[in-house]
């Protein structure tokens, strides 16, 4: 399997050191593009598609594989051995967040440092944790992805994404997940809401920036607190961005935090 191809890596720009960006569910390495030109100038950047995304191969999708997260950290790392680069700078958001989390304590040199935008160890509240849904919640939204893929991706994005002043934002995400394949999107949701991450934050030893947005209803202030707590080395920023999709939402936002993050 072509790695470069089944994941349609592209790596562009200028500098020595390397920014790796990593898509949420239901998007795809366009959701970037408003972020990337600030730091190409400087930095290789490095994106790609999650199996089942973009312009990846759908046919490398198994179901066992991606039955865990960890079948998607192992492909991050795989594109990274395969263009022989280490020490990156790795930029996740939602659900790659936990990706780059499990990435990096699977190899620690790949990482450098972590940029985890909206990032949630359990989307489950479970006793004095407030991951934002309770598991009857979740598991009626999955249901209703199951009996009508479509028409949950026009009621559900437009509350992911938040900005309801702005509804063309809601109008991409709506298009990003109907553009992805169906059946892999279900699948894909089912391993992203019930996953349970907790115990591998503590484990991961690289420097980490955490920004949080202000009103998200997928990652709410406490999951941004937890995980804060949870991981050795990491800073929390409180962005005054809304929604879960800063990098669509509020770039220029993004950009400064992680410029600010990166000068020290």
């Amino acid at each position: 399997m072509d790695v470069i191809k089944r994941n349609n890596v592209h790596l562009f720009g200028h500098g020595n050191e390397t920014l790796m960006f990593g898509h949420g569910f239901g998007c795809d390495q366009n959701m970037w593009r408003y972020v990337t030109p600030a730091f190409q100038q400087h930095y290789k950047i490095l994106l790609f598609d999650h199996v089942g995304a973009g312009e990846s191969d759908t046919s490398a999708y198994d179901k066992n594989k991606y039955g865990t997260l960890n079948g998607y950290a192992s492909d991050m790392i795989e594109i990274c051995r395969t263009l022989e680069l280490d020490d990156i700078i790795f930029v996740g958001h939602s659900v790659s967040a936990m990706m780059g989390i499990l990435s990096s304590i699977k190899d620690p040199d790949i990482f450098d440092k972590l940029i985890l935008i909206g990032p949630s160890p359990c989307y489950l509240n479970d006793g004095d944790y407030v991951g934002g849904f309770d598991r009857a919640d979740i598991l009626t939204m999955l249901s209703y992805m199951e009996q009508d893929y479509y028409t949950w991706a026009d009621t559900f994005a437009p509350l992911i994404m938040g900005n309801f002043n702005n509804p063309s934002l809601s109008e991409e995400l709506v298009q990003s997940f109907c553009d992805t394949d169906s059946d892999i999107a279900k699948h894909f949701a089912k391993v992203a809401f019930l996953s349970d991450n907790r115990p591998d934050l503590p484990k991961l030893q690289a420097d980490s920036l955490i920004m949080q947005c202000s009103e998200d209803v997928i990652a709410p202030l406490e999951v941004g607190d937890f995980v804060h707590q949870a991981i050795k080395n990491s800073t929390l920023v409180r962005l005054k961005a809304t929604g879960h999709c800063p990098n669509l939402s509020a770039p220029l936002e993004i950009i400064e935090v992680m410029e600010d993050y990166l000068k020290e």
